[in-house]
């Protein structure tokens, strides 16, 4: 995973307490193993560990990923499903034709490695600069709006009575619980006070159809290649939904990572999506609830800017990360202006 660069300041795998126990997960799982090497911690994953290793076998090298919550402690945050759910919908996503890393084991309380899983160690980029502009990728850009499209087609067809239990998040249910988080900051911003009226007054039908929404498909939870899209990363959020969130979450601003002409993840058109995604067998779409759900991702961000202010001046996290992701609240101030106040 290119995407995902080593901590220079990681133990190596001889000193590691993480090393002895996957060496044991990987020789109970792997009968051919005969041990593991590579073990490193990734920068990647904001709220679970990333590992990555290799299982030594007589044949060659298996590259994996220990996808871990931190300290190995199950993640209470209420809108994160469980590491256990996150690999049963990867695996499900892989029965529907959706490109994921195949989950090759579930943790267990006796692995002494807490709550997690590993899967394949997909080859590919999922860093978003890189991708938009290196000359590696320049065949691919053309075609990832059409994959996307496609793909987010052959996940919101996954079976329904095949999930398991998973919060449902229609519009409203958002738009509460989002309200009631910047609330809490005491901070007024009257444009983000502007978008929940919209939002608000403007939510889709209670009635709209429901489907697995993986809630956070966008450039950078994508493994990119050469040829495309390898894998899709990332479910924590994932939950049940209007399908046009996932349509519309891809199209915020701040994930085109500056090619804001375009709309795709800063590589492709809406019109190429939405194409892809009604040939793969998606539903007809609906550019007006797309465009709501690019409205509400776009308020989102913004209120989840505003908890890294507040996690950084309250002194819960001083870091640098968490002090300049928090100024871009303003950033998706004007991206909410373009879209509910457009000039001319």
């Amino acid at each position: 995973m290119a995407s995902l660069p080593a901590r220079d300041t990681d133990m190596g795998a001889e000193t590691n307490p993480l090393a002895g126990p996957l060496d044991s997960v990987a020789r109970a799982r792997f009968p051919e193993a005969t041990g593991i090497a590579n073990l490193k911690r990734l920068s990647g994953g904001a709220s679970q560990e990333t590992w990555s290793f290799d299982v030594s076998t007589a044949e060659g090298s298996i590259p994996l990923i220990l996808r871990r919550a931190p300290g190995g402690s199950r993640d209470a945050r209420a809108t994160a499903v469980p590491l256990e759910t996150e690999a049963r919908l990867i695996d499900l996503a892989s029965h529907a034709d959706v490109p994921v890393p195949i989950v090759r084991h579930v943790l267990a309380p006796d692995d002494g490695l807490g709550h997690g899983f590993i899967m394949d160690r997909i080859d590919g980029e999922t860093i978003a600069r890189k991708i938009l502009r290196d000359e590696e990728f320049a065949s691919a850009r053309p075609k990832l709006a059409r994959q996307c499209g496609e793909i987010l087609a052959r996940l919101h067809r996954v079976d329904m009575a095949s999930l398991p239990p998973l919060r449902t998040s229609p519009a409203r249910s958002e738009i509460k619980q989002y309200l009631e988080t910047y609330k809490t900051h005491g901070h007024p911003h009257p444009v983000f006070e502007m978008a929940f009226r919209w939002l608000h007054d403007n939510a889709p039908p209670e009635a709209t159809a429901h489907t697995l929404v993986h809630g956070d498909f966008r450039n950078g939870n994508l493994m990119i290649g050469p040829d495309g899209v390898r894998a899709v990363l990332d479910w924590e959020l994932a939950h049940i939904g209007d399908p046009m969130e996932d349509l519309g979450w891809i199209c915020v601003n701040s994930w085109r990572f500056g090619n804001i002409d375009q709309p795709v993840g800063g590589f492709g058109s809406r019109e190429d999506m939405f194409a892809g995604y009604e040939a793969a067998g998606g539903t007809r779409v609906d550019p007006a609830r797309v465009k709501y759900w690019e409205v509400l991702g776009t308020l989102k961000w913004g209120v989840m800017c505003t908890i890294m202010v507040t996690a950084f001046k309250s002194g819960t996290d001083r870091s640098v990360e968490r002090a300049t992701i928090g100024r871009r609240s303003s950033e998706t101030e004007v991206d909410l202006l373009r879209l509910l106040a457009p000039r001319g």
